[in-house]
């Protein structure tokens, strides 16, 4: 896609530092990191969000994204990692181009997770209802 800036890093018309690379996918430090060594993983072909990527270079990116994650904590000293995949802009999608963020963590980094809401009595059972017959329709 011309205008992603994902694919002008992918094609090697902006510069990043990579960390991993291969005819699939790409591995880059984020230049606006939660914790140094946050990298950004993605699929060299362009998929806007993670339902668009298709299932066969899902098990493959999560391979590399656990290399990231045991070098990250293993070799760098970090004590834990999250991964992070924001799709859309309402959750947070800034590049509409699928890639999941390893965040490095330390204790006491500051980070902070989002808050959390209480449902209200049988809220959750409907809301489960309703998520297990919508996810009947993608089994066919």
């Amino acid at each position: 896609m011309p205008d992603c800036l994902f694919c002008k890093i992918i094609n090697k018309e902006i510069p990043a530092e990579i960390v991993y690379e291969d005819d699939k996918f790409l591995a880059f430090l984020d230049l606006h990191p939660v914790n140094f060594g946050h990298t950004l993983v993605l699929p060299k072909q362009h998929f806007g969000t993670f339902d668009e990527l298709p299932n066969e270079l899902c098990g493959p990116m999560a391979k590399i994204m656990q290399k990231i994650m045991k070098s990250l904590i293993d070799v760098l000293g970090y004590d834990g990692v999250n991964l992070m995949q924001n799709n859309r802009p309402a959750a947070g999608q800034v590049i509409p181009h699928v890639h999941f963020h390893v965040v490095p963590r330390k204790l006491g980094d500051g980070f902070k997770h989002w808050h959390g809401k209480d449902y209200e009595p049988g809220e959750m059972a409907a809301m489960g209802e309703k998520i297990k017959l919508a996810l009947l329709n993608y089994d066919k």
